[in-house]
């Protein structure tokens, strides 16, 4: 089966060490309330990384771990401008995935367009 798609367990084994990499691990309090928040929010978290990889992202950022995404794409400064009855996603120029999370934001962009 070399070639095919990873079995069901091992793609929920790596969506589990997915959530563990984006806060599961370590929850913040001692107090059962708190912790239930903070699983929730991580649970959104993990779903939206999915998302962004499934919809937006290809190449080697398709299936990059949480921390290789949160340096290359989460945690770029960015501005959203609207101007000319469209959305603009301005990053910087120098930042080496300037390219990447431009086709990124186009891709999921055309994918919400109405009509």
């Amino acid at each position: 089966m070399a070639g095919g798609p990873p079995p069901a367990h091992a793609r929920v084994e790596d969506r589990i060490r997915c959530a563990k990499d984006t806060g599961l691990r370590r929850p913040p309090s001692r107090e059962f309330a708190i912790n239930q928040a903070w699983c929730a929010t991580t649970a959104i978290a993990v779903d939206l990384i999915a998302w962004l990889q499934l919809i937006g992202l290809d190449g080697d950022l398709a299936k990059a771990e949480p921390k290789r995404l949160r340096y290359r794409i989460l945690h770029t400064a960015g501005r959203l401008v609207r101007g000319q009855r469209r959305r603009w996603l301005r990053t910087p120029a120098t930042w080496p995935w300037t390219e990447q999370i431009t086709a990124a934001f186009n891709r999921i962009a055309a994918n919400s367009a109405p009509g």
